[in-house]
């Protein structure tokens, strides 16, 4: 049963970021949504992936959520009824990106 933990606190996680980014953060002229949080088996760490529309926007958003971290840790601590609460740090994900660069290859063949 131990091992569902991770899933558990990384949905967790999503969700309350996205909740979070949607009231607290501007991003000018970008749509910035968390699509993944990676959580260690330890609980002490978790990677966050988000996904920028345009996707130019992915390093400026980057800088933003870099400079935010610690203040975005702190709301999740306090929304969060868990202990520990992982460490956080961002990461673009480039999925979205790199399905639309395949689907538009293969519509122009």
């Amino acid at each position: 049963m131990r091992h569902h933990r991770p899933e558990r606190i990384s949905d967790l996680i999503i969700e309350e970021l996205n909740k979070i980014i949607l009231k607290e953060l501007e991003f000018p002229g970008a749509l910035v949504t968390i699509t993944d949080a990676a959580v260690t088996p330890k609980l002490d760490y978790a990677i966050i992936k988000f996904s920028v529309l345009p996707s130019e926007k992915s390093q400026e958003v980057l800088k933003i959520l870099g400079k935010m971290q610690p203040h975005l840790q702190y709301l999740l601590i306090r929304k969060l009824n868990i202990r520990p609460v992982p460490k956080i740090s961002f990461k673009i994900d480039l999925g979205l990106e790199k399905a639309a660069k395949v689907e538009k290859a293969l519509l122009d063949d």
